[in-house]
């Protein structure tokens, strides 16, 4: 993974929504080592900013749109320096990688394009860190926005007062956990293989992947984001799996971006979708690529029920 940097010579191509890839050739019987045992999981509530850490405020411009993105030290909040990800206890949600901001340069251009409403949609973001996919889609007015981030250290040093800093204008105080546009912001602490049992159930009259039958309490998203969370081999299958269970089936729809290989930790996009094509019971759409000739390609694929 490399941090946010601009180049020159960087280039953005979109594809069409029949875009796919043959990624059986992937599958590999190589296992990975067992995972740390994940931290608590819990709900941080929108009050709950750390008043320790100092947090100071930057303007990110993502051409046509400019968003806000905080700033914190590692060192103050978890005790380390210079470390992009300590697993089991830290995993990177205070840098700001390059992945989100492809996201929302890719959200954006949906939008422009009539290929994505926002507007009333249930979104989640997962591994949120910064929170900018998150935050686009509040300010697109989503009926609900929920981040999930790994740590809740990140949620209450960060991604609060980064939705804060973009929503002040727009939003009623967060801690009446309503936007005046009548949505819902809320904040999950946790791991993936986990988080669903604190996600808040709505009524659904849709059939779900792990119910019997319809008019089940489900926590349904129609459109679920994430930014540079397929990295690690260990962590895969319980990403794909909160994902089938979350996404509102069978129109919800996953956005996606991140690296097409992770070189010595041995995740990346091709490994991901190479589980999600074995599967069968979701699709991909390769939307954007990304290439700015001296890193690895980053991509942005969408996901949707088959």
């Amino acid at each position: 993974m490399a941090a946010n940097s601009e180049s020159e010579k960087q280039t953005f191509r979109l594809f069409s929504s029949s875009t796919s890839l043959g990624l059986g050739f992937l599958d590999s019987s190589e296992n990975p080592l067992p995972p740390t045992p994940p931290p608590p999981y819990l709900e941080v509530i929108s009050t709950q900013i750390s008043s320790s850490v100092k947090y100071t405020v930057e303007p990110v411009n993502l051409g046509e749109l400019t968003l806000l993105k905080g700033r914190v030290n590692t060192q103050e909040v978890f005790g380390l320096s210079n470390s992009d990800l300590v697993p089991g206890k830290y995993e990177g949600g205070l840098k700001l990688w390059e992945g989100s901001l492809d996201l929302v340069k890719v959200l954006h251009i949906e939008v422009k394009n009539g290929n994505l409403s926002l507007r009333g949609k249930r979104v989640l973001e997962l591994g949120c860190g910064h929170g900018l996919p998150g935050i686009f889609a509040c300010l697109e007015g989503a009926a609900a926005v929920h981040f999930q981030d790994f740590n809740a250290e990140v949620l209450r040093c960060l991604t609060i007062p980064n939705v804060n800093a973009n929503l002040s204008e727009n939003i009623q105080p967060l801690e009446t956990n309503e936007m005046n546009a009548g949505g819902e912001v809320r904040f999950f602490a946790g791991d993936w293989s986990e988080i669903h049992k604190l996600l808040p159930r709505v009524q659904s009259n849709e059939k779900n992947l792990n119910c019997s039958s319809g008019h089940s309490q489900v926590a349904s998203y129609d459109i679920i984001l994430m930014a540079e969370t397929v990295y690690s081999i260990s962590t895969l299958q319980s990403l794909y799996e909160l994902i089938k269970m979350c996404t509102s089936s069978p129109h919800g729809v996953v956005y996606m971006a991140a690296k097409k290989h992770y070189f010595g930790v041995g995740g990346g996009t091709r490994r991901f979708l190479s589980l999600v094509e074995k599967d069968g019971v979701m699709a991909s759409n390769l939307v954007a690529e990304v290439a700015d000739g001296s890193s690895n390609v980053r991509e942005v694929w969408k996901l949707s029920f088959r």
